[in-house]
């Protein structure tokens, strides 16, 4: 039998525990002979009942592949509230792609700014306005304030006091999960250094080269980055199961209720917390995501066995958040670090949980060329051409409903995989 590996895997099949957010097929699958035969794709619904998932392999075939034991680790997407605009011109902040389309974006609206002689235009093109408080958020205005803040430098036309960076969050405190303190530091360090940080406001609609806010501002600009919250990949949806706050009811062995064949983790499950008291749930965080995939494995391998499962806990381990040069804030274990200490307790959180020792001391080494010799405003010409938005992006439109799902696999007679 063929083996495939995709946003949901089939285990008749083997298990990637990947949380990517959009239908891919860029994760490395060239192993020894052993894996011979798998089939690389991404999955656009599972029928639970069926046991079936649809899957569009690298190829571009739609097959329909049956499976005994499934993975459910399709990650979140981009959530927009259905506010109009923000799906067709803001830019999300899910995936390298998306991030590496945004520094060549920035850095383009740097070049248009300092190639025309509309006062106007100059002025959109040089306010960019970033929503969510958050961490993604937060880092991200951080940074990039930064970067076009040192790039002017480069550009004769362009000062420092013409960059104007805004940052919104509906929230009345910016990352309220660090607390008031640590909270207060990081907001106060944003705006020392320039960015306009506006709390208790969101964004009412936006449009092309306009973002019109809650509290009636109507701000130019052609540059609106979406970084307000996500959501369940639109494939928990084709399974047709029972969502919890959006995400995949599961219980704490991470196995869907009522099918113990399907495993769900990551941003795509409401994994109970067993650390937290009552019925909290797993954040959308990578330190969860990566240890559930693990203990998904052994569960599996416990199931095939005959074995009893085990629940999945862990206790968080803290939060850090890079502000870029010297700042940072940080609660490793709980306890509250600023300043330097707290760059180095996030830098060494990050450098840990690469997987390899090539990619640590690859990160290690560009960080250390990075403080000695300064940004680098080359744009990549990544993704060049194409739009970035959250819609053209993510690819949300991919995935079957239910409906779909049922009236697809209930007309074919499966043995084993067929093109759907």
């Amino acid at each position: 039998m063929g083996y495939t590996a995709c946003a949901a895997t089939a285990v008749q099949s083997t298990t990637n525990t990947t949380t990517g957010p959009t239908p891919s097929w860029s994760w490395p699958l060239r192993r020894p002979p052993q894996f011979e035969g798998i089939d690389t794709g991404a999955a656009l619904g599972v029928d639970l009942d069926g046991k079936t998932c649809v899957v569009r392999l690298i190829t571009d075939q739609v097959v329909c592949e049956r499976y005994d034991i499934v993975v459910l680790a399709s990650g979140s997407v981009t959530r927009s509230f259905d506010i109009p605009g923000v799906p067709e011109h803001a830019h999300g902040m899910k995936t390298l792609a998306e991030a590496v389309a945004m520094r060549d974006h920035v850095i383009a609206q740097l070049d248009l700014a300092a190639a025309t002689e509309d006062p106007a235009e100059r002025e959109a093109r040089l306010r960019f306005v970033v929503v969510g408080g958050g961490y993604a958020g937060t880092e991200t205005a951080a940074y990039l304030q930064r970067l076009t803040v040192a790039a002017t430098c480069r550009y004769p036309a362009l000062s420092r006091e013409t960059i104007e960076w805004h940052l919104v969050d509906i929230a009345p405190r910016l990352m309220p999960e660090l607390g008031p303190r640590l909270g207060d530091k990081a907001l106060k360090l944003l705006r020392r250094r320039g960015i306009e940080v506006s709390l208790g406001v969101s964004v009412a609609s936006a449009g092309p080269g306009w973002v019109t806010l809650t509290d009636g501002r109507r701000l130019p600009t052609h540059t609106l980055l979406w970084t307000a919250g996500v959501e369940a990949s639109p494939l928990v949806a084709s399974t047709g199961a029972d969502t919890e706050r959006g995400r995949l009811a599961v219980t704490p062995q991470l196995t869907v209720p009522g099918h113990d064949d399907v495993f769900a983790l990551g941003d795509a499950a409401a994994v109970p917390d067993l650390a937290a008291d009552g019925d909290a749930i797993c954040p959308p965080t990578a330190q969860h995501a990566l240890r559930q995939g693990g203990m998904a494995g052994v569960n599996i391998a416990a199931r095939l066995r005959g074995r009893t499962l085990n629940p999945y806990r862990h206790r968080d381990l803290g939060l850090v958040v890079d502000l870029g040069g010297l700042g940072a804030v940080a609660r490793p274990l709980g306890v509250p670090l600023s300043g330097p200490p707290a760059q180095a307790v996030a830098r060494g959180y990050h450098l840990l949980a690469l997987p390899t020792f090539v990619a640590r001391t690859r990160v290690a080494t560009n960080w250390a060329l990075h403080a000695v010799a300064g940004d680098d405003f080359v744009r990549t010409g990544f993704l060049a051409g194409q739009p970035a938005t959250i819609r053209a992006m993510e690819h949300t439109g991919a995935y079957l409903s239910p409906a779909e799902m049922h009236a697809l696999t209930a007309s074919e007679k499966f043995t084993g995989k067929e093109s759907a």
